[in-house]
């Protein structure tokens, strides 16, 4: 079934537990922790998940690769999901699968004593299902949409704009139509799937017209971003 109930994130680069505990507090539905582009390394994972913890938020970790060890380090340390960069194929796809799931599904190594399993003091659940998006960030991707969002195990097709407006950009004819209908392009592979779409926005404005588009998963601003924005408001007063 096509999920329909919007689910407002935001994304966190700073690698800071109080800004992953606030985002939580304010009740957003997910928040993203950013490896690939965010200001510290993986050892400040756990202390955000931490701080998330007893919240209905959903943390959504982005490895920088797809490594699998460390998509199964960071889905140990109580990650509700994972996110991929540039996933360009099916094939790319069912990698970041076999990452996540146990078997039979897929690799994932098994340990009880994992924080995600309370250190040993919880049952394991054997059919413990991660989120896991596959990020669409180029013309390729774009026209294998359809291939990647049926790949069993992927939740979410989730757009990255910069990379894929800079990627669409480098081509000096158009392989899949403008970014506006890679979008949409997008949108309907996933929803052609029963899959979600997700995209990140840079402000408020955008938030309507891509749930008009059909995207669910909407990740609004950074914790960088934020920042820097309230900070070039006071400077502007002066």
């Amino acid at each position: 079934m096509i999920p329909t109930n919007p689910q407002i994130g935001t994304w966190l680069s700073l690698g800071s537990p109080v800004v992953a505990e606030l985002a939580a507090l304010c009740g957003f539905d997910w928040a993203l922790l950013d490896l690939e582009h965010g200001c510290d390394s993986e050892a400040a994972i756990p202390s955000q998940l931490r701080a998330m913890r007893g919240s209905p938020i959903r943390g959504i970790v982005r490895v920088g690769a797809p490594y699998a060890d460390l998509i199964a380090r960071a889905l140990d340390w109580g990650a509700s999901g994972i996110m991929v960069p540039h996933v360009d194929s099916a094939a790319e796809a069912a990698a970041l699968v076999q990452a996540a799931y146990y078997a039979p599904k897929g690799r994932r190594g098994f340990s009880r004593s994992v924080r995600a399993h309370d250190y040993g003091l919880r049952v394991p659940e054997a059919a413990q299902k991660p989120t896991l998006m596959a990020q669409i960030e180029s013309a390729e991707a774009v026209r294998n949409a359809a291939e990647i969002a049926n790949v069993d195990g992927i939740d979410v097709l989730f757009v990255g704009p910069a990379d894929l407006q800079f990627d669409l950009d480098t081509h000096s004819i158009p392989i899949h139509g403008t970014y506006e209908e890679s979008l949409r392009a997008v949108v309907k592979a996933a929803h052609s799937a029963g899959k979600a779409a997700g995209i990140l926005v840079r402000d408020l404005s955008g938030i309507s017209h891509h749930l008009q588009l059909g995207f669910t998963w909407v990740a609004v601003e950074s914790d960088v971003a934020i920042l820097r924005k309230a900070y070039q408001l006071i400077l502007s007063s002066k």
